[in-house]
């Protein structure tokens, strides 16, 4: 490793250290407010970032990231060091039937189930690696439908909950969402509603399904609202990592 390499390593290590410990005092400060004894768990989100910056990560502590596009997210833990290859990779983006034995390749955590067309396929891609993988089922949070959003409704959450755990390779983990553009929340203009609606579909499953407790919520600019609706992990990207590179 050159000298220049090295420098720009150590640089940007430090600059991902500043981002870390800000976003997990965010964190420990939002779960004081709420009043919680528990933790949240940090996920972290790479897409587009380079493998360079999971590496660092992984010497950072965190134990978990998140990755959008299957094609990058296989290549990327392929080209990791082996501490981060060891980390929880989660699937956050969009799931397409197509890409699911690619994904139940690399992901240890599939966060966007939203139709019942790909349990089955993601169940068998799955089986047939000899992996079991944790999946949280999306529920979409916007108060009308908005084309391109991912996202099952409320009301499908139980049927498609039931789907996955009848497949032995999958393990229902609970749910995950993502607060509605900031013009469809209303005067108020926070997602915390958003979020205590997603904590109700949550609490409605684990009638049925009592290990299915994590809640996946939150962002950069609303992890606080996310916690004090009962989040269990919050996706961060560039509070931690700062601006993504430019992607063409």
């Amino acid at each position: 490793m050159s000298d220049t390499h090295a420098a720009e390593r150590t640089a940007r290590r430090e600059e991902i250290r500043i981002g870390l410990e800000a976003v997990r005092a965010r964190i420990d400060g939002a779960t004081l407010a709420a009043g919680r004894p528990d933790t949240v768990r940090l996920v972290v989100v790479t897409k587009t970032f380079p493998a360079s910056d999971v590496d660092l990560l992984a010497e950072l502590g965190v134990m978990d990231v998140g990755e959008n596009r299957d094609q990058e997210a296989a290549v990327k833990r392929r080209s990791v060091d082996a501490a981060a290859q060891a980390l929880r990779w989660h699937m956050i983006g969009q799931l397409q039937r197509n890409k699911a034995r690619s994904v139940a390749g690399w992901a240890d955590v599939v966060e966007s189930v939203d139709r019942g067309s790909v349990i089955p396929v993601l169940g068998a891609a799955a089986r047939d690696q000899e992996r079991v993988l944790d999946v949280l089922i999306q529920v979409n949070l916007d108060p009308d439908p908005v084309e391109g959003r991912g996202g099952a409704h409320p009301g499908d959450v139980p049927a498609l909950a039931d789907l996955v755990a009848e497949q032995g390779s999958l393990r229902l983990a609970g749910v995950m969402g993502v607060a509605p553009h900031p013009d469809l929340l209303g005067p108020s203009g926070s997602p915390l509603s958003s979020f205590e609606r997603l904590a109700r579909v949550s609490q409605g499953l684990r009638q049925v399904h009592p290990d299915a407790v994590e809640i996946s919520a939150g962002m950069s600019g609303d992890l606080e609202e996310a916690v004090l609706a009962g989040a269990t992990q919050v996706r961060i990207g560039g509070a931690v990592l700062g601006g993504r590179p430019f992607v063409g």
